[in-house]
């Protein structure tokens, strides 16, 4: 597994060793001791979610403040454009944001710690996207802070509106979202 640091500390790029034949191929998409030693960390996954989406679609950028959750996301089929904005008030990069294309040939994993918000823009026709979480999924502890945050200033590869759920629809200025410590 080459784990690649980003301009975001403690936020890692995860790159399986692939092994690929004329019959398919096989790769560890996870391995507590290699994670571990990788991001500096012991985390315990309690629940993987799996989403399929169609091109078009935006998920996020979510986040639990009371229950926080880390997660490790992948994607097994499509292509999407991930995004995570640091919500860590005590941190140096504080309101900054950092993206990766993250796809079924490139097979890249990211872990996001606690403390950030997370979302997607499907690039491909459909993608299906899978994640682990440190923490169970609690709708009186989620927030979701506005994709287009003009604060925030993601550069979403898109040129008209994504397709956006009503609670992403609602989503919270930067200014307006409560934030970790």
């Amino acid at each position: 597994m080459k784990v690649i640091s980003t301009d975001i500390p403690d936020l890692f790029i995860m790159e399986p060793k692939v092994f690929a034949d004329e019959r398919g191929f096989f790769f560890e998409s996870y391995n507590e001791k290699i994670f571990t030693e990788s991001v500096g960390v012991s985390v315990k996954f309690v629940q993987d979610n799996h989403s399929h989406s169609i091109q078009g679609v935006l998920r996020g950028l979510h986040y639990q403040l009371c229950n926080p959750q880390g997660k490790l996301v992948r994607v097994v089929a499509g292509e999407v454009f991930d995004v995570a904005v640091d919500l860590r008030k005590s941190s140096k990069t504080f309101g900054k944001w950092t993206s990766f294309n993250l796809s079924e040939h490139n097979k890249r994993m990211v872990w996001i710690p606690p403390g950030f918000a997370h979302g997607f823009l499907t690039l491909s026709e459909t993608a299906d996207f899978l994640y682990k979480t440190t923490n169970f999924y609690d709708p009186t502890s989620e927030h979701t802070l506005k994709w287009d945050d003009p604060d925030v200033g993601i550069s979403w590869p898109i040129s008209q509106m994504p397709n956006l759920s009503a609670k992403d629809l609602k989503g919270k200025s930067f200014k307006e979202c409560p934030v970790f410590t």
